[in-house]
């Protein structure tokens, strides 16, 4: 059964599980922010330790495959070392993983902040959504909000 169920998880089979994995959690992330589902399901370990799972058991393909560990450290000579990199499917997945997993941390963190400065949990829905799209660029805009929330500008937090 389990030499099934790892013939079943290719890297194809494996990104879309992933991809309609952390759907629930973003969900209850725009949708539900105030819930005690949200605080103890959502915002807490729990998607990271999954996320961490689904990334040990790609690292574990990968090596049973002789992947090039060390090659992945040519990502810092250049931009066309990168390119290359991402032409291999396990990297590919184990960054998006990465991705995935530091975007849904980032919406968790939107969300408990905002609760800090009881912003309206209807001004969330655009950064949420934005983070977990483009990371970066929803907690930007998240930032623009808090400041009229909190009245001041904090560059640490």
């Amino acid at each position: 059964m389990i030499e099934q169920i790892y013939n079943y998880l290719t890297i194809e089979t494996f990104y879309y599980w992933v991809n309609f994995g952390v759907l629930p959690f973003w969900i209850i992330l725009i949708f539900f922010p105030q819930s005690q589902l949200c605080k103890y399901f959502t915002t807490s370990v729990f998607p990271i330790f999954i996320l961490s799972i689904a990334y040990i058991f790609i690292l574990y393909k990968s090596f049973l495959n002789s992947y090039d560990f060390i090659g992945n450290f040519n990502l810092y000579i250049g931009i066309d070392n990168l390119s290359e990199l991402f032409t291999d499917k396990n990297f590919l997945m184990m960054f998006w993983i990465h991705f995935i997993s530091i975007n849904l941390f980032t919406g968790g963190w939107i969300v408990k902040d905002s609760q800090k400065f009881s912003i309206n949990k209807m001004l969330l829905i655009a950064p949420l959504m934005i983070t977990y799209l483009i990371g970066p660029l929803g907690l930007f805009i998240y930032w623009l909000i808090r400041i009229f929330y909190s009245k001041s500008i904090n560059l640490y937090d």
